[in-house]
């Protein structure tokens, strides 16, 4: 039996980008460093690479790709976040 309670709905994707694009600092340190890590791009020796940065913004790392850069975050089971 489907609940009729609107707490238990499924979000949709884009409203969770668009909740995720508006925590502060603070908010992502809130979730723990050991939890969540962003990916941002960035140039690194002229080459287009992505940072790895952990919730409180320690870097953990970088990558050559997105899909590589996330790859590593879910083998050390954290969850990917992009900031751009």
């Amino acid at each position: 039996m489907k609940s009729s309670n609107p707490t238990h709905a499924p979000a949709e994707p884009s409203a969770i980008a668009l909740s995720l694009r508006q925590l502060s600092l603070a908010d992502w340190q809130r979730f723990g460093a050991e939890e969540i890590a962003y990916l941002r791009p960035v140039l690194v020796n002229g080459q287009h690479a992505i940072a790895i940065h952990a919730a409180d913004g320690t870097p953990i790392g970088a990558a050559p790709s997105q899909d590589l850069a996330i790859a590593a975050i879910l083998q050390h089971e954290m969850a990917p976040a992009l900031v751009h």
